[in-house]
């Protein structure tokens, strides 16, 4: 079994798809690990979350790892497809908390708009970009997908990221990662899918 991910970016795209849409009340829970990673045995990679406790999480067989790479927000044109995580602001709007710009072949990966927990409140969006405005007070997109439409801002210094390869050297001690994992009604955690930060890129997602 090779991790390496070479499979291109539809596997990316179910990775999305499994972070942000809903499953049966029969799937196991789907969540998503943030961290870093204490180490990798074989086939359970253990990650010391963002919240302080430790996961174990079992690495299902086939499982590819992935890495995002910086963009900029001034790559992000009409008719791009993006998933941005947002907060509403003061004003009725919503401010961006990163945005991930999709490959072309990804356009429609898990399009809508759905509670998120990047932060308390915040909302994921996977849409395309209408209408995309600049001005002395920075970026502002206007994003459409099926049934909505949301006008998100995008401050100064908002990660803006695509998707990279990587291997499975780069889960070392350490790493960022971002893992869409299940979890048993044992309590235990699988996944198919991580994302790990690379080249001083860390998953903003």
């Amino acid at each position: 079994m090779s991790s390496i991910y070479k499979a291109g970016f539809p596997v990316l795209a179910g990775m999305l798809i499994a972070a942000t849409v809903g499953f049966s009340a029969h799937a196991a829970d789907q969540i998503r690990v943030r961290g870093t990673v204490e180490s990798l045995d074989g086939s359970t990679l253990a990650v010391k979350t963002r919240e302080g406790t430790d996961a174990k999480i079992m690495l299902k067989d086939g499982w590819k790892v992935s890495s995002v790479a910086k963009a900029s927000v001034n790559d992000i044109k009409e008719g791009d497809f993006v998933g941005i995580a947002s907060l509403p602001t003061a004003d009725g709007g919503n401010g961006a908390l990163e945005v991930l710009i999709f490959p072309a072949a990804m356009k429609g990966t898990g399009e809508g708009s759905y509670a998120w927990d990047l932060k308390p409140n915040s909302s994921m969006t996977n849409a395309t970009v209408a209408n995309a405005v600049k001005s002395v007070d920075g970026h502002t997109l206007t994003v459409t997908y099926k049934g909505g439409e949301k006008k998100i801002s995008i401050p100064e210094g908002t990660p803006v990221v695509t998707f990279a390869p990587a291997e499975v050297s780069d889960l070392k001690s350490g790493a960022t990662v971002f893992v869409p994992s299940e979890k048993a009604s044992d309590g235990s955690i699988s996944t198919s899918r991580v994302v790990v930060g690379t080249n001083g890129i860390v998953p903003p997602m």
